[in-house]
């Protein structure tokens, strides 16, 4: 069975000198994990500068879907690159057109016509939602919820609420934004039952938010993660959305579901909503689109893309290269990947359960197809957050090869190549299992 192989400590002496430059001349802005310099990555494998290879549990944090460098995407894309580099999105091409169709074919809804806003990442994605919503309803309000992420950018930053971080000293943001608890299942809102929680949370929209603070006649839209991804990998309570999806028609509200990190068959589905029969009105994409390329895209309903011609556009939106880079991911995905993801995903959930029951710390594990989350606890009847043990993990893991990440206060996250297979989660979980104990160790000293 392959595995990981380090060979030097970690970060290597080539690393070091990599590290030194990056951190004089690079915006220390950015987050970071783990000290990972890569040379070069192929399928579910990537190796650093200094030869230590590691096994991908992160793919980008969701983006190469394909895996690293897939043989049929880079034909994909050496066959635009024969042709042409880049369409200004004044003209036309045909891959885009292509692509916009498939993209309007698999949002959930049958029997009816979608249209796409194509962009370049998941925060312009949201940036063209939250106008789109607005310039159709006539409305200047939206709702969010805590924990969310929606990007980085003004407009995305002003419903976004995962860090204070992400949001110190940007202020002011857009304003008419208002907060509401996420129906987190394994935290349910106000402290109320599972079974009581989205009734209790949609009480509170309905009969104090919109009574007392805002009316919901002047709202466009909720803003929703179907799997809260930076806030924790947060699974919704199985009623929340359906429930949310009545009130909102209630009201004529549209829901833009935020489908950067979940969508595109990562959870053995095309979008993650589709797990709770919803469906949203707009939907944006980004990140697994084009197996690393950067492209995202706005899917609507045709009847609420009213907006006119010069009304909102960008430079480098549909390009060409990415765009059939895109065509072929979706091919892939829909060929074999999405069930792949759900098969291998289920395994992935069984085998960290039964690791589960060994380790108190590991308070949920969660998830659907290859969006994995474990939330860490110094206590699972208190439920109290761990995050110096997640930090940890995250590192012990990273000194045996393997890639991974922390999200939301205290939780882990795994988002692999949609190509993985079983072998590849034993020997994760295996290595898991060793960190933990190494984390376990070092933190009872």
């Amino acid at each position: 069975m392959e595995r990981p192989e380090i060979k030097t400590p970690l970060p290597g002496p080539k690393a070091q000198e990599i590290l030194k430059e990056h951190r004089k001349y690079i915006s220390p802005s950015y987050p970071k994990g783990p000290d990972l310099v890569f040379d070069r990555a192929e399928g579910v494998w990537i190796w650093d500068v200094d030869g230590n290879k590691f096994l991908d549990m992160l793919a980008g944090v969701a983006v190469n879907s394909t895996g690293h460098r897939h043989p049929e995407v880079l034909a994909a894309i050496e066959e635009a690159l024969g042709r042409f580099l880049h369409v200004s999105t004044d003209f036309y091409h045909d891959l885009e057109v292509k692509l916009a169709k498939k993209l309007a074919e698999i949002f959930p809804r049958e029997g009816d016509r979608q249209m796409v806003f194509f962009t370049n990442s998941g925060t312009e994605s949201t940036e063209a939602g939250l106008k789109l919503a607005r310039h159709h309803t006539g409305r200047q309000y939206f709702i969010a919820f805590e924990g969310s992420f929606h990007g980085r950018t003004f407009g995305s930053l002003s419903v976004t609420s995962s860090k204070n971080v992400h949001r110190g000293r940007f202020s002011p943001l857009v304003p008419g934004v208002f907060f509401i608890p996420y129906p987190n299942s394994y935290r349910p809102p106000f402290n109320a039952s599972p079974e009581k929680a989205t009734d209790q949370l949609l009480d509170y929209v309905e009969h104090v938010l919109f009574e007392r603070i805002v009316p919901p006649e002047e709202v466009a839209a909720f803003v929703i993660e179907p799997i809260q991804g930076e806030g924790g990998y947060v699974m919704p309570l199985p009623d929340f959305f359906p429930k949310l999806r009545a009130l909102a028609d209630r009201y004529g509200i549209l829901i833009i579901d935020d489908e950067v990190q979940a969508g595109l068959g990562r959870t053995g589905r095309w979008f993650a909503i589709e797990h709770w029969n919803t469906t949203p009105d707009i939907i944006g994409v980004a990140k697994g689109i084009a197996s690393g390329l950067p492209m995202g895209a706005m899917i609507a309903k045709a009847e609420i893309m009213t907006w006119p011609r010069g009304a909102h556009a960008n430079t480098f939106g549909g390009n060409p290269v990415a765009a059939s880079a895109a065509l072929k991911t979706l091919q892939l995905i829909e060929e074999s990947l999405m069930e792949n993801a759900r098969v291998v995903g289920d395994y992935f959930l069984k085998r960290l359960k039964e690791l589960q029951e060994r380790y108190e710390e590991m308070g949920d594990v969660r998830g659907k197809g290859l969006m994995v989350g474990i939330e860490f606890v110094k206590d699972r009847e208190t439920k109290e957050p761990y995050p110096e043990f997640r930090d940890r993990v995250v590192l012990e893991l990273f000194n045996r090869g393997v890639v991974s990440l922390g999200c939301g206060p205290t939780s882990l996250r795994f988002s692999p190549p949609l190509t993985i297979g079983k072998e590849h989660v034993d020997v994760a979980v295996d290595l898991l299992d060793e960190a933990l104990k190494a984390t376990r160790e070092a933190l009872s000293r």
